[in-house]
């Protein structure tokens, strides 16, 4: 299996896809100089509409109809996305950093 097998643009155009990828790259980011001064919340939302976009754009289906909506479905991804960080860090014991 090659890389281009486990990440493309129609696994990221999904709600699992996208909202791994979110997952990851919000708490990669997040302390980065900037970028830690944005509200978590809104960081990741921000990858999820960034994601769905390119996804579509890539995929040769971006209009402005699936743009407007990619807009609704990141507030989705992003919420699980930050849920899920968190039910993690409770389960470990662990602190919540932000």
């Amino acid at each position: 299996m090659n890389l281009t097998e486990f990440v493309n643009w129609t696994t990221l155009g999904t709600y699992a896809g996208c909202l791994a990828m979110v997952l990851i790259l919000t708490q990669l980011t997040k302390t980065i100089p900037g970028v830690s001064k944005i509200p978590t919340q809104l960081w990741s939302w921000l990858l999820a509409v960034v994601i769905l976009v390119a996804a579509q754009y890539f995929a040769g289906t971006l209009t402005a109809e699936t743009g407007a909506i990619s807009l609704l479905n990141a507030a989705v991804v992003s919420l699980a996305a930050n849920g899920g960080f968190e039910a993690v860090q409770r389960l470990l014991g662990g602190n919540k950093d932000d």
